[in-house]
């Protein structure tokens, strides 16, 4: 069977909202009701025991976007902050004084929203005050980021000078920007902080190359002052952050072991609503002064005592060499190599529950930028991998959500060229996970 062009819909690959039981890099989250989550350049916050995701929503006008979750995997969406403000970038939460506040970028200055009551979840949330530009020389910034440290709040910003600014955030009714604490010089945007269990301020921040991933950096001290030492790659150089541009970071601090995270935005070419999301957990090391986000491609973290969990999951594994293989594939050493537009991989009797499940797929292809490869289940229309998880093509195992009948189930694996006819495709395995 050769694929044809029509890509399905990514409505028929995944049904109505089921609950999620693993955090997977990359791929298209959903919240509770089945509907994509639309939370970019936002930060989670935890308030008691439960957790809220603040980004925005390109789908609103750029608007402040508020979801709750208790485990970091089942999102609900709790709706839209405000109405008064469109165009808000990169919004943030900040408590001060027994309110809610969310800061964010318009027009590259700080407006301020406040919450009418004492809880950070409110739909009339209201602009409040001035827009403010960045002491003390009035500088205005693009993305921005928060930090609590020891109760007082301070304020992250990539001013237009390039560098990355620290301000105090002065406590009043309403909030308002404060002296500056720190100025790090270079060509750098996209500023998250967090502080490790040994005392070292540690600030991760990205390059300015537009919605183009890049190697996101981390910086360190030990005051907010300074000096800030580092610019050392979070991750191997190649990946570019695994695709991701950095967004903030979470710390949990569990009864069992403290667990940072690194919250990222996979882009596309637009920075649309059609991007995706890249949580990894962190590797700190105070001894070498470095962090390293810890490559899983799906994962989870235990809310209460920090514990990440990255293997061992319950799956069912399908070999590609004992699936039926047509076109001009070949079997090598149990994979199936050299699968082009002509050709397939089909796995039969591929048992599912009914509902949505992670199928993973094992394969690499020769090169990323010149064809895709694609599933059909059940003798649908094919569609990109790429459209279900962002790492597809890059990484040699991709989670994706699909939708399987109960009982057997037929997936078939093949690829299609761009303009490169040597495209070509190398498939191990398939696993399917009991759990969604």
């Amino acid at each position: 069977m050769k694929f044809g062009a029509a890509f399905l819909a990514l409505s028929s690959f995944v049904s109505t909202a089921l609950a999620v039981s693993f955090i997977v890099p990359g791929a298209v989250w959903t919240d509770t009701s089945g509907a994509k989550i639309q939370a970019h350049g936002g930060h989670v916050i935890k308030v008691s025991n439960t957790f809220y995701w603040l980004g925005y929503s390109n789908a609103a006008g750029i608007a402040p976007n508020i979801y709750t979750s208790t485990d970091l995997m089942n999102w609900s969406h709790f709706g839209i902050a405000s109405t008064a403000v469109t165009a808000m970038y990169r919004p943030k939460f900040v408590s001060s004084g027994g309110k809610w506040y969310i800061w964010g970028q318009v027009n590259r200055e700080i407006v301020t929203l406040v919450a009418p009551g004492s809880t950070p979840l409110s739909t009339a949330y209201t602009v409040t005050g001035s827009p403010e530009l960045l002491p003390p020389d009035g500088r205005s910034f693009s993305d921005m980021g928060v930090f609590v440290d020891n109760g007082l709040n301070y304020f992250l910003s990539s001013a237009d000078s390039n560098n990355i600014q620290i301000n105090n955030i002065n406590a009043g009714t309403p909030i308002t920007i404060g002296t500056r604490v720190a100025d790090i010089e270079g060509s750098i945007e996209a500023p998250g902080m967090f502080k490790s269990s040994g005392g070292i301020y540690y600030l991760i921040v990205s390059q300015k190359t537009g919605w183009t991933a890049n190697p996101n950096m981390a910086y360190w001290a030990t005051t907010l002052a300074g000096p800030w030492s580092g610019g050392t790659n979070i991750a191997p150089a190649s990946v570019n952050t695994y695709k991701s541009q950095n967004s903030a970071e979470l710390v949990i601090d569990g009864t069992s072991t403290t667990t940072y995270i690194f919250l990222g935005d996979v882009w596309d070419s637009t920075g649309s609503d059609a991007s995706n999301y890249e949580w990894l957990p962190i590797t700190v090391s105070d001894s070498t002064h470095t962090l390293t986000l810890q490559d899983f491609a799906m994962w989870t973290v235990n809310p209460t005592t920090g514990v990440v969990t990255s293997s061992g999951f319950a799956n069912t594994t399908f070999h590609a060499a004992d699936a039926i293989v047509g076109g001009s594939a070949v079997i090598k050493k149990r994979a199936v190599h050299n699968i082009d537009s002509f050709s397939n991989v089909t796995f039969t009797n591929v048992v599912g529950r009914g509902d949505k499940q992670w199928v993973s797929f094992q394969y690499t292809v020769n090169d990323v930028t010149a064809g895709e490869a694609h599933v059909s289940v059940n003798g649908g229309d094919p569609i990109n991998l790429s459209q279900l998880n962002s790492r597809a093509g890059h990484y040699s195992t991709v989670p994706v959500a699909l939708s399987l009948k109960q009982g057997a189930n037929t997936l078939t694996f093949g690829a299609t060229a761009a303009d490169n006819q040597d495209f070509e495709a190398h498939l191990e395995s398939i696993r399917v996970f009991d759990d969604y």
